[in-house]
């Protein structure tokens, strides 16, 4: 019996984002509208000016702490009584603060979209921030923090943070902020920051979904036309490195039987143009699990089951990092092949086999990414936050599948510097120090898991 000859891929299919119409009403609030009428369903999100990197210094994680306590009651429900009303019309609203902004998202029926779209307005515009929940949430926050001590992985990306970035870098200190700053931020500090930065010129809604723009439209002045304020200005970004030279730095775990590694640099901000090539460079450095640097910690020798490579998209210049965790008494091997495959890749241009998985695979994936209606929201804000154009998804497979090995290399050599690495090591001191001292990567020196020099 003859075995039957799996047939071949056919061509991707064309592919096109879903349509969507702009508009800016009176007080200064954006829309972005995209009807979706495949299903009756409707998701709103509120995009708003007030990311982490807004926090003043001495108040880091204020940003994060004020979005979270958004949900906690407003000037005519409290907390309980929203949740039952969120729940009654079968949405949810969890706020939350990244780097660059605040997100506040529902999903809902379409027949319900006017009172989700009343009780978002609610929640965002008159907030009561009440005094008890703000003080559960900050030792909810601080009690993760203490956590983190002693939870390698999280310590690890926390400390590579606070070596990479220069004195005055909001980058250098958590999102959520740490520990003595989370127990400094006041009730009185919510209410300032929410009154500086939740204005309707700093506002943008997004709602994607079976609705139409006049629809929207009518809802939005119904619901914010009141809300007055306009954008405030830019926070300014600090994202030098603190060296630029190589440095080794060992945070002491003592008899960990593993250790936690970050070897990266400061990488370029989003709006790059050279965005498309790093990402495909990534990609087969060690973006995907068969990239290079995966099969040869993992398949090649064995000293992890994954290492991968990736940048951290910002406004600024977000870092470029290395992760992976191995045994204590290979860590510095690992180190040395890290450093090889990022020489590598820098030496020659990637194989055609290498390219095409990496630009089939991110071509291939793209389409399914965006099947729902919150997806679709999520992508639109991408829009916003970076300052992308309207055809950007439409465009985007295009730009991925014009990206070739000369570009690979090249973006390699401008956008790796293998001088300017630094290495974070998580892990038993007595076991690591000394062989990574012979790899002569730099000066090496040894910290406590608060981040405090030792001796």
């Amino acid at each position: 019996m003859t075995a039957a000859v799996r047939p071949k891929a056919g061509p991707p299919r064309a592919y096109r984002f879903p349509a969507f119409e702009r508009q800016t009403l009176g007080n200064g609030i954006r829309l972005i509208v995209a009807p979706v009428p495949k299903l009756p369903v409707v998701s709103m999100m509120a995009i708003i000016e007030a990311g982490a990197i807004c926090d003043p210094a001495g108040r880091e994680g204020l940003a994060q702490l004020t979005a979270s306590a958004l949900i906690e009651g407003t000037r005519t429900l409290d907390g309980p009584e929203l949740t039952e009303r969120l729940e009654g019309i079968g949405g949810s609203v969890d706020p939350s603060a990244d780097w660059d902004y605040v997100a506040a998202s529902t999903t809902v029926m379409s027949a319900r979209a006017p009172a989700a779209l009343a009780l978002l307005a609610e929640i965002l515009t008159v907030p009561s921030f009440p005094e008890r929940e703000i003080e559960r949430l900050r030792s909810e926050r601080h009690s993760e923090l203490l956590q983190q001590r002693a939870e390698p992985r999280g310590l690890a990306d926390e400390m590579f943070s606070r070596f990479l970035y220069g004195p005055g870098s909001r980058y250098a200190e958590p999102e959520g902020g740490n520990e003595r700053s989370i127990l400094s931020i006041t009730r009185d500090d919510i209410i300032a920051f929410h009154r500086d930065r939740y204005r309707p010129g700093g506002t943008t809604l997004i709602i994607a979904g079976d609705i139409s723009l006049d629809t929207v439209v009518q809802m939005v002045e119904a619901n914010f036309g009141s809300w007055t304020g306009s954008a405030t200005h830019a926070p300014v970004i600090h994202d030098q490195a603190a060296s630029i030279t190589r440095r080794v730095y060992v945070v002491g775990k003592d008899d960990a039987p593993q250790s936690e590694l970050r070897i990266g640099h400061v990488g370029v901000p989003r709006s790059h143009p050279d965005y498309f090539r790093v990402v495909i460079m990534n990609a087969i450095l060690g973006g995907l699990f068969s990239s290079r640097i995966n099969l040869n910690l993992r398949e090649v020798h064995a000293y992890t089951y994954g290492a991968y490579s990736h940048y951290d998209w910002r406004r600024g210049a977000g870092p470029f990092v290395v992760s992976t965790a191995v045994k204590s008494d290979v860590t510095d091997g690992a180190v040395r092949e890290v450093l090889h495959e990022i020489d590598r890749i820098r030496e020659a241009e990637p194989t055609v086999e290498e390219l095409s998985l990496a630009t089939s695979y991110l071509d291939g994936v793209f389409p399914i990414r965006y099947e729902t209606t919150s997806a679709i929201a999520g992508a639109l804000a991408s829009l916003v936050v970076y300052g992308l154009p309207d055809d950007y998804f439409d465009r985007y497979r295009e730009n991925i599948r014009s990206v070739t090995s000369a570009d690979v290399l090249a973006a390699a050599r401008q956008h790796l510097h293998p001088e300017q690495l630094q290495f974070a090591v998580v892990g038993d001191p007595n076991a690591v120090r000394a062989p990574l001292e012979r790899l002569q990567l730099g000066p090496t020196m040894l910290f406590d898991s608060e981040g405090k020099p030792l001796q």
